[in-house]
């Protein structure tokens, strides 16, 4: 009498189809990572671009800087502050003044990097 065979996998081919998943995923994690930590660049490159074209905007109609970056939010330069990409938050943008007169004249991001710090952007 022939013995029916059960349907299934052995504990060898799962085995093996685990390796190729790990195997696919050391490969592909890395690149993803890196690939969020340049979109994140970009957005922070942009985002500088924007408050620093808003803060000449405010002193070319005013003829003065701002004297921080929610009086840029209170006269419409922005529709609100933006959060910095690379840390997250609306708090930590370092306002650079001016030596000579009040206000602020650039702005840099806060995070710190390993390469290079973002705040010398």
């Amino acid at each position: 009498m022939a013995r029916a065979r059960k349907a299934g996998f052995t504990l060898i081919e799962l085995m093996v189809v685990m390796a190729i998943v790990a195997l696919l995923l050391s490969i592909a994690a890395p690149r993803y990572f890196n690939h969020l930590d340049r979109a994140r660049e970009a957005a922070l490159r942009q985002t500088l671009a924007t408050l620093r074209d808003a803060i000449d905007k405010y002193h070319g109609d005013t003829g003065h800087y701002p004297q921080d970056l929610e009086e840029l939010v209170a006269r419409r330069y922005l529709a609100r502050l933006p959060t910095d990409p690379v840390n997250d938050s609306r708090e930590t943008w370092i306002s650079v003044p001016l030596a000579d007169e009040p206000g602020i004249w650039d702005v840099h991001s806060g995070a710190g990097g390993e390469a290079q710090p973002y705040a010398d952007w």
